[in-house]
């Protein structure tokens, strides 16, 4: 990779069971093997923020829809800079979620979508979004549908909703590709179109890092 460009910053985003975390595997495994990548997931549940968020995904705590908000942003802050780091050294970003899920997850509850936005202005914006899009009733059919708070086909709908609108706008007005993807087929054909919207940036990324939704 030449000294002049950056490793590439790719999220996958999505419903619940569309397969972001099989295909962003996938993904990184193919990556890894040719110019060096890694793996994030949001929310990482590792850290001290990730472990109540886990614990409130798991319905084993109750939080204030705010806060669980802010605790969501909050967490990717937290690796914000590994991100900076991984980019300048050459190594490309895979990451499973991003600060899309947050607006949608919570401005379908009814917060404010202006409000929703607002704490992840300044983030690492990616370089290229898949947003698998997959039909409610086609998720739950799959397997361990059901085992955390939003999975729910009601509310599964209702996010969509607000993926469709960040979408348009993000295609319009926002920093990188935004790209949606069939995630109602098998696998490989997935991760076949997948790889085809990824190949140009496999090799690395040559204008500097946005950040998210700042003018």
């Amino acid at each position: 990779m030449a000294s002049s460009t950056r490793g590439a910053f790719i999220v996958i985003e999505g419903l619940d069971r569309s397969g972001k975390s099989t295909q962003a595997a996938i993904l990184h495994s193919r990556l890894q093997s040719s110019a060096g990548a890694v793996l994030m997931k949001f929310p990482d549940r590792t850290t001290a923020i990730g472990k109540m968020i886990d614990a409130y995904l798991r319905s084993q705590s109750e939080l204030d829809d705010h806060a669980i908000h802010l605790l969501f942003s909050a967490n990717r802050w937290e690796l914000a800079s590994s991100i900076y780091a991984h980019l300048a050294a050459g190594t490309t970003v895979v990451a499973d979620r991003y600060a899309f899920s947050g607006i949608a997850f919570s401005a379908r509850k009814g917060l404010s979508y202006e409000w929703c936005r607002m704490p992840d202005v300044g983030l690492p914006a990616p370089d290229l979004t898949l947003f698998l899009n997959i039909e409610p009733e086609i998720a739950r059919a799959r397997g361990g549908y059901g085992e955390e708070r939003y999975e729910r086909e009601e509310v599964q709908r209702g996010v969509r909703a607000v993926f469709e609108r960040i979408g348009e706008e993000m295609k319009r007005d926002g920093p990188g590709k935004w790209v949606e993807i069939d995630a109602g087929r098998e696998k490989d054909q997935v991760a076949r179109d997948i790889w085809h919207a990824v190949e140009l940036f496999a090799q690395g990324v040559d204008t500097p890092t946005a950040r998210l939704w700042e003018t």
